[in-house]
């Protein structure tokens, strides 16, 4: 994770982001630190990329790479302005030993990227059409030696995947299937029979950028019939507020770069 100390709306490359709304910096803060908090109190450890000046969206740290089995494929951020981030994400993981591949194509971490290394032998679900370019997909596959299942993201509201779908567990999603092409659907519908479906009022809440840890979702407060929905599924949700930061397009997950040493 990454302090917001520097975070900011200060320009809009999606459509959540207006410069003209106000953004509370301390509340941020705030409520990034409830976040974490949470986390270590369910018995994670939580590791800390050190903020930089000039890097509002540097709290969105999933975006810096996606990692499995020690190996860290980096990110090559789209839009110049987050573009300074991947170094500094580079370094963290060279700093402490782990495998990194850097990219050639452009593909922002785990913002497009999902794994689970029980579904189907081990596979990794990515998107494109918004942010990552779906040469990534194969970029990826070769450094980190697993399957790549690309799906087709169609609604610029979900401009990452992590924004419509989440693993819930080492086999199975939830996700929001009008976020997909109608193929991509269908392919999610064949590897994915059992998984829980949103509602579009709980992805619009960004009640899908979630973090799992298999048995505790934790998620956005104001997705309500989603927590119940997983709650249902044998899931017990753990609801935080975050709306300061959604204000940049994000909520849990953007903030949590699961770590697959």
């Amino acid at each position: 994770m990454c302090s917001p100390a520097h975070f900011a709306v200060e320009y809009a490359i999606n459509p959540w982001m207006d410069p003209a709304t106000p953004v509370d910096p301390e509340l941020a803060v705030k409520q990034w630190d409830g976040l974490r908090e949470t986390l270590i109190g369910l018995g994670h450890e939580v590791h800390l990329l050190d903020p930089e000046p000039g890097l509002p969206d540097m709290v969105f740290a999933a975006n810096g790479a996606v990692t499995v089995d020690g190996t860290a494929y980096g990110a090559r951020f789209r839009h110049e302005q987050r573009s300074a981030e991947a170094a500094a994400h580079r370094s963290w993981y060279e700093a402490r030993g782990w495998r990194f591949v850097a990219p050639v194509r452009t593909n922002e971490g785990e913002g497009d990227f999902a794994y689970l290394p029980e579904a189907h032998g081990g596979l990794l679900l990515a998107g494109y059409g918004f942010r990552t370019e779906l040469p990534a997909h194969a970029e990826a596959q070769e450094a980190l030696g697993r399957p790549v299942v690309s799906l087709h993201l169609v609604d610029p509201r979900f401009y990452h995947l992590d924004v419509a779908l989440a693993a819930l567990d080492d086999a199975n999603v939830v996700y929001f299937p009008g976020a997909f092409s109608v193929a991509s659907q269908r392919v999610l519908a064949q590897l994915f029979p059992d998984a829980v479906l949103a509602a579009d009022e709980d992805a619009l809440a960004f009640g899908l950028n979630l973090v799992s840890d298999g048995r505790h979702v934790v998620l956005a407060s104001e997705a309500t019939r989603l927590a119940g929905t997983l709650r249902a599924a044998g899931y017990q949700p753990v609801p935080v507020e975050l709306a300061e930061l959604r204000k940049g397009g994000g909520s849990v997950k953007c903030c949590v770069a699961e770590l697959r040493p």
